[in-house]
């Protein structure tokens, strides 16, 4: 066990920059993760911390579970834990793993691609309704929130652990998925789209979500093979994108397990 008392320790700052900028997971090649059930998430998915790091009044009482997870701990102040934390209330434990490295889209696997989506909260969202719904990896492209940001980690709820991510694309990269494209926007107007609810989904597809406020870009959009829409009978505008993902991959993952629609629609 490493006692750190001083706020300009070097591991103090990495630790503040992993805990409070959302991109220093790329720079550090490292990521943190603030409390149990992310901890727990990772573990269950075979993935082990390289580092453990605790508040001093935890660290005595501390399970053993949490206190050999790693090769290494680290105990600070409470005081110093709650500096580097972003949290209200910070949980007084967190752990440190190695930041994944840059992945390459697989061609045939159940997809969901982020087109700038910016709020960390609708991404942490969107992952966590893919993984639910069995759309194995998520395809970010460039502009949309940093997938393993601590925002996005806490949205996601552990979902990262279970799919395969791949950030910083362009809209070229995607040519390399071998199934239908579907969209879905408010933007194209009720009568260039088919019902969802009447849609006959392939499977496996991939899942076009797009900017909160621009929708899918128009590069993307023209080369989708089903353009869907939502009934709101209830006459909002549009719904917010992690909701709309919700419901579509909802779909998809009940029209497959009622037998599917696979190649029935052809991508362009």
């Amino acid at each position: 066990m490493n006692l750190i008392t001083s706020r300009d320790n070097p591991l103090v700052k990495d630790l503040r920059r992993l805990s409070q900028d959302s991109t220093a997971y790329r720079r550090l090649g490292r990521v943190w993760l603030e409390g149990d059930h992310l901890y727990r998430a990772a573990l269950a998915r075979g993935v082990m911390p390289e580092h453990a790091v605790f508040a001093e009044s935890l660290w005595a009482t501390a399970p053993r579970e949490w206190t050999q997870a790693a090769t290494r701990n680290t105990v600070l102040p409470d005081a110093l834990f709650a500096e580097i934390s972003s949290l209200e209330s910070p949980a007084k434990m967190g752990f440190v793993l190695a930041a994944p490295t840059s992945q390459e889209v697989q061609v045939s696997t159940p997809t969901v691609v982020l087109d700038r989506v910016q709020d960390a909260g609708n991404v942490g969202a969107i992952l966590r309704s893919a993984s639910a719904f069995g759309f194995q990896q998520v395809l970010a492209i460039k502009g949309t929130a940093a997938l393993w940001s601590p925002k996005v980690l806490r949205a996601g709820m552990g979902a990262h652990f279970g799919l395969h991510l791949v950030e910083g694309l362009s809209a070229d990269d995607l040519r390399a998925l071998d199934m239908p494209w579907i969209a879905t926007s408010s933007h194209r107007g009720p009568f260039l789209h088919t019902l969802l609810a009447e849609a006959k989904l392939p499977m496996p597809c991939a899942w076009l979500m797009g900017h909160e406020g621009q929708g899918v870009s128009p590069t993307l959009a023209e080369r989708a093979a089903l353009h869907v829409r939502i009934a709101q009978p209830g006459g909002e505008e549009s719904l917010n994108v992690a909701s709309a993902a919700a419901i579509c991959l909802h779909a998809s993952a009940t029209c497959y397990s009622k037998g599917g629609f696979k190649d029935e629609v052809q991508q362009r």
